[in-house]
């Protein structure tokens, strides 16, 4: 009987610790050609974009060979524009020259030195000429579909939700943006 408890016990604890593998990441990718604005297609919801119902973007603009500045962008409900401003960062724990990993601080810049600021970006695909992008967390609670257009190609967008599906990504949870 103790080995009964003690091997259901045992699979309980494998089953709670098991891990993905790692996230893969465009390669390579050239942060110079990603700068530029995007237009949300889908997401996993989350939190911190609760309020936004329509017009999700965001600008990215280059600061230095590691450095780049945010600006996201949304509609809200009242029909209110907010703006969020951000900085991004080459992720110097996980791979300090690849720029399709990154960390991106919302928090003010007097808050930095904190690791619980920086949250991960990872660049997982680009398709076509840098028109779109699919970005996500590690972790796998976090994704977006990007495009160059307000209105992206449906068909590529589902091709991109697939690919995140296929690396353990929640896409049945997928809200579009602008449906």
């Amino acid at each position: 009987m103790k080995k009964i408890v003690l091997g259901a016990l045992s699979a309980l604890v494998l089953a709670g610790c098991a891990s993905h593998q790692p996230l893969p990441v465009q390669e390579p990718l050239q942060l110079t050609e990603y700068m530029g604005t995007w237009h949300e297609q889908a997401r996993l919801p989350n939190r911190f974009q609760t309020h936004c119902v329509a017009e999700v973007s965001a600008q990215y603009e280059q600061i230095s060979s590691d450095t780049v500045s945010v600006e996201n962008q949304c509609v809200t409900e009242t029909g209110e524009r907010t703006v969020a401003k951000a900085l991004a960062r080459l992720n110097a724990s996980q791979d300090p020259l690849n720029p399709a990993i990154l960390q991106v601080r919302f928090a003010p810049e007097w808050l930095s030195w904190w690791p619980g600021v920086w949250g991960d970006y990872w660049i997982m695909r680009v398709e076509g000429n840098y028109e779109y992008a699919l970005v996500g967390t590690p972790d796998r609670k976090y994704l977006w579909v990007l495009s160059r257009e307000a209105k992206g190609d449906s068909a590529l967008i589902q091709a991109l939700l697939e690919y995140a599906g296929e690396q353990g990504f929640a896409i049945d949870e997928v809200r579009y943006t602008n449906p």
